[in-house]
């Protein structure tokens, strides 16, 4: 099959296809009498193991990789690879979570401050970050001057 019809087939661009092909994730493709690119179903099917690793987020060196398992049945390695993937999606969802929690902490006390008439400064809010640490949550570094209560801070010498 020429380039345009694997390209409907797999639902990608055929820049995208000659891309995968340039990086070697995509073997080369036979060429017909008039030079173009002829393409066997098992391209096909390499594309659509290349778009299943991208949604799973393997980057284009990893995604080498997982299709040289592939191609070795290299069952091994191929698992080795998807745990390695497993965990690094825990690390960003435990990350994630910790910086959720600490997002909402402190929309509730800005609220609960604004809600009391009282316009809370960045300081009062680092306060809050040795309570994120012991959490095992990452405290941010705010600008210095800044003021949460809708109105900025007047600069030095200025009222």
């Amino acid at each position: 099959m020429k380039i345009g019809e694997l390209a409907a087939r797999t639902g990608m661009t055929t820049s995208a296809i000659r891309f995968y092909e340039q990086s070697g994730l995509l073997p080369p493709a036979g060429r017909g009498a008039n030079g173009y690119r002829i393409y066997d179903e098992a391209a096909a099917e390499r594309l659509r193991q290349i778009q299943l690793a991208q949604r799973l987020g393997f980057s284009l060196d990893e995604m080498r990789g997982v299709a040289e398992d592939m191609d070795a049945f290299a069952k091994e390695g191929l698992l080795a690879r998807i745990d390695e993937r497993l965990r690094e999606i825990d690390a960003l969802r435990a990350k994630l979570d910790g910086q959720r929690g600490e997002l909402q902490q402190i929309r509730d006390t800005l609220q609960a401050e604004w809600e009391a008439g009282r316009c809370l400064k960045v300081d009062a809010l680092q306060a809050q970050a040795p309570a994120a640490a012991a959490t095992g949550r990452r405290a941010r570094r705010a600008a210095p001057a800044q003021d949460f209560g809708g109105r900025r801070k007047a600069a030095a010498g200025n009222p």
